[in-house]
């Protein structure tokens, strides 16, 4: 959905089909009538903003074929759906038994992540609508911080320099310009504001590799938008996008019901990082939830990366950190002008809460996610285009 900023700029409101299965352009294009058109007929929205996401095989396809291309999006239009941005961090099955730490292969210190990278974009290059000119696509942080060597830093950067270099003439080619945020995340080479300052980025790449802001991962860490905004503009990094997400916090980790909340969350396909604030402020922490009973003290709060639904204020016996999301969209959106202009509801898990339904309760769930943020944005007074 498009907004308009009381400055005058347009945000743009999408969710990420991440959330759905799919191994093939076939697969992405069934998801449309499944879900996409369904949530957007629920909203009743003119347009709905999809935040592609597309396996490196499916995007090789579409990118090598322009009549393929094309047709796909056909397929968009004909359904009123658009897409400005693109989902670019799981590369393979992101729906897979087992998925874990393979979501952070290839890293990009392989070429195989360039190469995905620049189908997205060429695609993205394409769909974009006709009154939109920029589109945007989050990445991982470099890569997972175990293993991770300073041969690896050098290659990768030179990596995202390739990148730049290959997106400047993409924008003279089509006119479009694609811009490429990493998204820091809790055990990754970036993970926190430090880590972006230190990563030595080079500055010749600014005008088209930047920052992904990931609200739930910066919840896990105990940040604040303000503080990686400040970090990332001393870097010489701009905010790409924006991915709205909450993480679950456990206000009593040991208390009998947060305990067993948590443990019914320990599944065995998505990575679930775990911090706790020391009363010091610094922090403890593991990198997957079974693991916290047995090495984190539950004297002091803990944080969850799973990805919980945004207008849920709790999961069970844990609450979310729908706070901390306001605070950040109104420090991003607030403001004289907003920080992005790109804004993705990111919430992949909701086949693995507790107490998960079928097509119609996510077809549900998602749109009450996007009202939700919507209507956040129209607290912080920007207008919806069914908005006189």
């Amino acid at each position: 959905m498009h907004f308009s900023h009381p400055d005058g700029a347009d945000v743009l409101l999408s969710y990420c089909t991440n959330v759905h299965p799919a191994q093939d352009v076939a697969g992405v294009v069934a998801q449309l009538d499944r879900y996409a058109a369904p949530i957007r007929r629920r909203l009743g929205w003119p347009r709905l903003g999809l935040g592609l996401w597309l396996p490196a095989s499916a995007a090789a396809v579409l990118a090598a074929d322009p009549v393929a291309l094309a047709a796909f999006g056909r397929e968009l239009s004909t359904r009123d759906l658009f897409v400005v941005t693109v989902n670019g961090f799981p590369y393979g099955d992101f729906h897979g038994e087992r998925v874990k730490k393979l979501v952070y292969r290839p890293d990009w210190s392989d070429p195989r992540r360039l190469a995905y990278t620049l189908d997205l974009a060429r695609i993205l290059a394409a769909l974009l609508p006709g009154d939109v000119t920029e589109g945007t696509i989050s990445t991982l942080p470099l890569g997972w911080r175990e293993g991770w060597s300073e041969e690896h830093h050098t290659v990768a950067l030179g990596h995202l320099s390739d990148l730049a270099r290959e997106l400047r003439h993409l924008r003279r080619q089509t006119g479009r310009n694609i811009r490429v945020g990493l998204e820091p995340e809790p055990g990754c080479v970036i993970e926190t504001c430090d880590d972006l300052i230190r990563a030595g980025l080079p500055a010749e790449i600014g005008d088209h590799v930047g920052l992904c802001l990931d609200t739930c991962h910066l919840a896990v860490g105990f940040s604040d938008a303000g503080r990686f905004l400040k970090a990332a503009a001393e870097a010489g990094l701009s905010v790409v996008k924006v991915q709205a997400a909450c993480a679950l916090e456990a206000d009593r980790p040991a208390d009998g019901p947060a305990h067993e909340a948590l443990r019914s969350l320990a599944e065995p396909r998505y990575l679930h990082q775990v911090r706790r604030r020391r009363p010091d402020g610094g922090l403890d922490g593991v990198d997957d939830l079974p693991d916290a009973a047995r090495t984190l003290a539950a004297d002091e709060p803990w944080r969850v990366h799973f990805h919980a639904p945004v207008h849920r204020t709790h999961v069970g016996a844990l609450r979310t950190t729908q706070p901390e999301l306001a605070d950040a969209l109104a420090g991003l959106f607030g403001g004289p002008h907003p920080a992005t202009r790109h804004l993705e509801v990111e919430t992949y898990t909701w086949d693995v809460l507790p107490g998960a339904g079928g097509e119609a309760d996510l077809v549900a769930g998602i749109a009450g996610e996007l009202s939700w943020t919507a209507g956040r944005l129209t607290s912080l007074g920007l207008k919806g285009e069914t908005q006189t």
